[in-house]
């Protein structure tokens, strides 16, 4: 991997110290990395409106297939009797259905916000959302855009404070009934204070991400928390729509949703990152696109001759992929990313304590 970012030192091993006062084996490697911001300060500008669909610009919905490749939960905030789901052994489980259909389903705001967070980090552009305790050690061009008027690469697409975005996530519902029961170790809080890896001369190193694994932990019943659960190859279809974007920010979008070979990256949705958990990948089934600007206004549905498929879709995907990295991408950030959310992967899960 090519990177322009300073050498970290490396943080030395700490024994796990038990009541005791013993000590017990060295602590595993971390399972993530960090990706530097880029030198430049970001590129603002004023976003496109929603006042109209420009002629210059593209509009249209991804339809969208999503396949868990390792186990997913994206909880509710909700915990049930066990019996309630039909899970008689395990008094009480969080869970991951909504709605009255009770299928799993994967709130449109998870989605959008792993698909910024890559976005954001290989365009550009600010942080969408910081901890105030840390917000001196930031670099004051990546602090959050809050004048509408000047917003990053990121914030113009997605959105910020008084500024709506250009694009709409929709929930992912999965295509079968039922789920699978697993059980989450008990994971740390973030604790930059204690290592020196999150800083580099006393400024944040870089935006986190967690690597992929070929599989995710799971502690079982004496030992985790039970959650509601996609297994592997569960499938989720949603749709994205997206209005007045520039080819560029079109062909980010798509890089980041894992439709460039040459960058063959996977999402990392909803809890459990740490352990190898939320490892999805995303397949376009087709593009809806209006030719006639006229339709958008007089027509709720689009012909099925505005939608893009097969070797149609294929060419103009790679159309907007090369735009983006013509006029958007930032190479090294990318390159870097590229090493973290690689996909298939061959790393396993972290062993010990993490």
């Amino acid at each position: 991997m090519t990177s322009n970012r300073p050498q970290r030192p490396q943080p030395p091993s700490r024994p796990n110290r038990s009541s005791g006062g013993g000590s017990s084996p060295e602590l595993a490697p971390k399972p993530y990395e960090f990706v530097s911001f880029p030198k430049e300060r970001p590129n603002l500008q004023r976003p496109a409106g929603h006042h109209k669909y420009f002629s210059d610009r593209l509009h249209g919905t991804l339809y969208l297939t999503l396949k868990v490749q390792t186990s997913l939960h994206v909880s509710t905030g909700v915990v049930v009797m066990g019996s309630d789901i039909g899970s008689d052994r395990i008094p009480l489980i969080k869970t991951m259905v909504q709605g009255v259909d009770q299928k799993l389903s994967i709130g449109g705001s998870s989605l959008k916000g792993c698909i910024r967070s890559v976005y954001e980090a290989i365009t550009n552009s600010t942080l969408a959302v910081i901890t105030n305790k840390y917000r001196s050690q930031i670099p004051q061009e990546r602090l959050p855009c809050y004048n509408k008027e000047e917003l990053c690469p990121a914030s113009r697409v997605f959105g910020a404070l008084n500024w709506q975005g250009l694009l709409d996530f929709n929930e992912a519902k999965c295509e079968s009934m039922g789920f699978s029961t697993g059980f989450m170790p008990s994971l740390y809080r973030p604790r930059p204070d204690e290592r020196s890896a999150y800083f580099i001369q006393g400024r944040v190193a870089g935006r986190k991400f967690y690597y992929h694994t070929i599989r995710a932990i799971d502690k079982g019943q004496n030992s985790g928390i039970p959650v509601q659960q996609a297994g592997r190859e569960y499938i989720f279809k949603t749709q994205l729509n997206f209005k007045n974007l520039l080819p560029e920010e079109l062909g980010t979008l798509l890089i980041v949703l894992g439709q460039d070979s040459k960058c063959p990256i996977a999402l990392k949705v909803g809890g459990g990152k740490p352990i190898g958990m939320g490892t999805m990948t995303v397949t376009i089934d087709k593009i809806a696109r209006s030719q006639s600007l006229q339709k958008r206004y007089s027509a709720y549905k689009l012909n099925e001759s505005d939608e893009l498929i097969g070797d149609a879709l294929q060419q103009f995907m790679q159309t907007q992929i090369q735009a983006a990295y013509s006029r958007l991408i930032q190479q090294p950030q990318l390159d870097e990313l590229k090493a973290v959310l690689r996909y298939p992967s061959d790393r396993e899960p972290p062993s010990g304590m993490y």
